[in-house]
C-alpha cells in the first residue's frame, strides 16, 4: 500500500480537493475497488502526536458498567447503590456505560442498521447530504473540523444538528435511517431524564435539579462510520479531545476502539451488547464546580473491520440565552468558585472554531 505525501504547504489544496468529491472517507474505499488504499496526506497524524502517544500504555481496568435495573424505584436501596456507582463513575471516569437502561435491542439494532446503510448507499446517493453549511440541520460530511485540524480522521458522519431547534422534521432526514432515528430519539429522551435524575442526586441536589437548568435540551446527534483503514497506526477514527456538552450518550457497535484516558493511561471502552456509553462533558464538569469530570478519550481506527457508532450530545439551552455557572450549592469556602458564568452559544461558538485535537474548552471559562 502506498501513503501519498505531499508539502503541507499544499494543505489547504489537498483539502479543498478531497471536500469538492463530497464522497467521504468511504469514497476512497470504493475508488479503490477492492485494490490497495491510498492514505493521503491530509489523514497522517504528525510525528511528534504519534510518538506522545506512543509513550502512554494501556490498561487492563474497564470503564465501569451501571445495571439500571430497579432505578423507577425512589428512595429505595437499590436506587441508593445506583446513584453511588454514577456518582464514583463520575469523579473518578468521567465515563460508565448502562445495561438495562429500558431502550429495547430491536430500537438499538434498526439505528446502527440504518446508519450503516446510510453510509454504503450509492455515494451520489449521499452526496446530496455533504454540506458544511452551520445553518444547515441534516448534513453528511468528513469531520466538522477538517480544514483546522492538524489531521483528518478516519470517519464520515451523518449529523443532525438540533442546537437551534428541537423541531426536526422527519422528512429532512435520509430516508433510509428516517424511521430508525426517530424511534431512537424518541426512545433516548426518557433514559436521558433518568441519567440527569441519578447525575443531580450524585452531586447530593435534587433529582431534577439538572433537568430544571434545561441541560438535556440542544441536541446533536452524530452517526459516525469508520471504514477499514489500511494504517491505523498513522490515522485515528476521532482525536483524543473532550466533549463540549453536559453529557454523551453513544451507542457503538461490536468493533470496538473507543479509549478513555484514565490515570495516564488508554483504557478501552469494551462494547456490551445492548449498553449505552454515558461521558460527562466539559459543561457538567463546570456546574459541578469540578466534582465530576469531562476526560479525554478518542477512537481508534480497525485494519479489517468497518465500525459504527450514535453519538447524542446534549449542550444545554441556547436559545433564548441562558447563563450558565458553577451550581451555587457546590460552591463552598473549601472548594470555591472555579469558573465564570457564560451562554451555552458563546461556549459553544468558541469550540467549533477550533480543531477538535486542541486544548479543552474548560480553559476558555476557568477563573
Amino acid at each position: 500500500m502506498e501513503i501519498l505525501h505531499d508539502s503541507r504547504d499544499d494543505r489547504v489544496t489537498q483539502l479543498k480537493a478531497f471536500d469538492d468529491k463530497k464522497f467521504g472517507v468511504k469514497g476512497l474505499i470504493d475508488a479503490a475497488a477492492g485494490g490497495p488504499v491510498d492514505v493521503p496526506e491530509i489523514f497522517i497524524r504528525p510525528p511528534d502526536e504519534v510518538a506522545e502517544d506512543l509513550e502512554l500504555t494501556r490498561t487492563s481496568l474497564r470503564v465501569p458498567a451501571i445495571d439500571l435495573t430497579g432505578v423507577g424505584d425512589m428512595g429505595s436501596s437499590r436506587r441508593e447503590k445506583i446513584v453511588e456507582e454514577v456518582r464514583h463513575a463520575s469523579e473518578k471516569w468521567g465515563f460508565f456505560q448502562v445495561i438495562n437502561h429500558g431502550i429495547p435491542m430491536k430500537v438499538l439494532e434498526e439505528m446502527m442498521k440504518g446508519v450503516r446503510e446510510f453510509h454504503e448507499q450509492d455515494v451520489e446517493m449521499k452526496k446530496g447530504y455533504y454540506s458544511r453549511d452551520p445553518e444547515r440541520m441534516v448534513k453528511f460530511n468528513t469531520n466538522y473540523d477538517f480544514y483546522m485540524s492538524k489531521a483528518a480522521n478516519w470517519r464520515d458522519s451523518l449529523l443532525v444538528d438540533m442546537t437551534g431547534s428541537n423541531d426536526l422534521d422527519p422528512q429532512d432526514l435520509p430516508a433510509v435511517c428516517r424511521d430508525s432515528t426517530v424511534d431512537y430519539l424518541n426512545n433516548l429522551m426518557k433514559l436521558v431524564d433518568t441519567i440527569f435524575e441519578l447525575l443531580s442526586e450524585a452531586l447530593g441536589l435534587e433529582p431534577s435539579h439538572l433537568k430544571d437548568l434545561k441541560c438535556e435540551t440542544s441536541r446533536n446527534l452524530a452517526c459516525h462510520y469508520y471504514p477499514a483503514c489500511p494504517r491505523p497506526d498513522l490515522t485515528l477514527g476521532i482525536n483524543k479531545h473532550t466533549d463540549a456538552t453536559f453529557i454523551t450518550i453513544l451507542l457503538q457497535d461490536e468493533v470496538g476502539g473507543l479509549e478513555v484516558l484514565h490515570r495516564n493511561q488508554w483504557a478501552e471502552v469494551k462494547p456490551i451488547p445492548g449498553a449505552l456509553v454515558v461521558n460527562i462533558g466539559d459543561l457538567l464538569q463546570i456546574v459541578s464546580n469540578d466534582k465530576f469530570k469531562s476526560v479525554i478519550h478518542q477512537a481508534t481506527g480497525n485494519a479489517t473491520r468497518t465500525r459504527t457508532s450514535v453519538a447524542c450530545f446534549f449542550h444545554g439551552q441556547a436559545t433564548p440565552p441562558k447563563i450558565y455557572g458553577p451550581i451555587e450549592e457546590l460552591v463552598t469556602k473549601e472548594s470555591p468558585r472555579n469558573y465564570r458564568e457564560f451562554t451555552v452559544k458563546d461556549f459553544m461558538s468558541k469550540f467549533y472554531s477550533r480543531g477538535l485535537d486542541d486544548k479543552s474548552g474548560l480553559n476558555y471559562v476557568r477563573i
